[in-house]
């Protein structure tokens, strides 16, 4: 099973594993882990869901599609490697994946 690296803005880290297909914010949700809020259940429609795909990871994650760059827009501090959550989905390719979590939503 991929594995998935969530770390928090204070740098606590957590190692989740989840099935492919799952959602990096359900793979949090499932999980317990702090800092993705996902009030709207992962339909792209509330930005509460924010997470910054690290560096390393950007080209293999890919970017955000229109609607989801237009969401983007109200999250605090949004950032080039800013992603919703909620819009990447885990793949063998992702095995690994780190992402972390902005202050604003915990």
């Amino acid at each position: 099973m991929p594995s998935v690296t969530f770390i928090s803005h204070d740098g606590r880290e957590q190692e989740v594993h989840v099935p492919v297909g799952t959602t990096v914010m359900h793979a949090a949700i499932d999980n317990g882990v702090s800092g993705i809020l996902a009030d709207c259940g992962g339909a792209c429609s509330c930005a509460t869901c924010h997470c910054f795909v690290d560096e390393t990871w950007t080209a293999r994650v890919g970017g955000a599609d229109e609607v989801e760059a237009q969401m983007l827009d109200f999250v605090i501090d949004p950032q080039p490697n800013s992603r919703l959550s909620c819009q990447i989905t885990i793949t063998d390719e992702l095995d690994g994946l780190v992402v972390r979590l902005p202050a604003s939503q915990f």
